[in-house]
């Protein structure tokens, strides 16, 4: 059977307390729409004197919810009415459309294909989001790009495999002083058997290549 979890608000205080139906009548339709379709409803969650208006990450119970579904992979939450979720529009389908990237199902037990509909209103709203996501990962590229200029500016680099000289620093400074003092200057293979005897080797351990002294040596 599929698990499922409620969730349930109201807005005023007015509305709060065992002698208010309220939570009441939300539970019972949340529990209603379950069994007409097979669903456990495991758990409930009560945000009391919460606006509709209110982004739903604000809403101490709903994040509280959210971190159950996570821990408990939780795919699907009910409420009474798409009212009990969000009054405002806006804050309904952006809402959503975060649940929907968890991969939560939000079902509105009044009206289960409520999300589903294809309005000029929420298409609009849809369209507007969309461009929002697209215009906020554009700004975001364009911000790294101008911080790996700047690193660029002042380091030389910024991204790829860091050069030898930056991750063995001693390896290098030895391989250069062995072909300095030599009159004869030794080949890159006794350069790299040199620096293992001394201690000096690859992050695996193994003897330096041939390409890797010439890095070291700077030709």
């Amino acid at each position: 059977m599929k698990i499922a979890v409620g969730y349930a608000r109201t807005s005023s205080a007015t509305n709060v307390g065992n002698d208010k139906d309220s939570l009441k009548r939300q539970i019972a339709a949340i529990q209603s729409y379950a069994k007409s379709n097979h669903i456990q409803v495991v758990e409930t969650f009560y945000d009391a004197s919460v606006k509709g208006t209110d982004n739903i990450l604000d809403r101490k119970q709903f994040a509280e919810m959210l971190n159950y579904c996570s821990v408990n992979g939780i795919k699907t939450i009910i409420v009474e009415g798409v009212d009990r979720f969000a009054r405002d529009l806006l804050v309904q389908l952006t809402g959503y459309d975060y649940l929907k990237k968890q991969g939560i199902q939000l079902i509105p037990a009044n009206a289960p294909d409520y999300f589903l509909r294809d309005d000029p209103t929420s298409q609009l709203i849809r369209n507007v989001l969309s461009s929002l996501a697209m215009h906020e990962k554009a700004s975001l590229c364009s911000k790294l790009a101008a911080a790996r200029a700047r690193k660029k500016a002042v380091t030389g680099r910024c991204e790829g495999r860091k050069p030898i000289t930056v991750t063995a620093p001693d390896a290098v400074s030895y391989a250069r002083k062995l072909a300095s003092v030599r009159k004869r200057k030794p080949s890159l293979r006794k350069v790299a058997m040199a620096l293992a005897d001394a201690g000096f080797v690859n992050p695996n351990g193994k003897i330096y290549s041939a390409m890797t002294v010439r890095s070291m040596l700077g030709k």
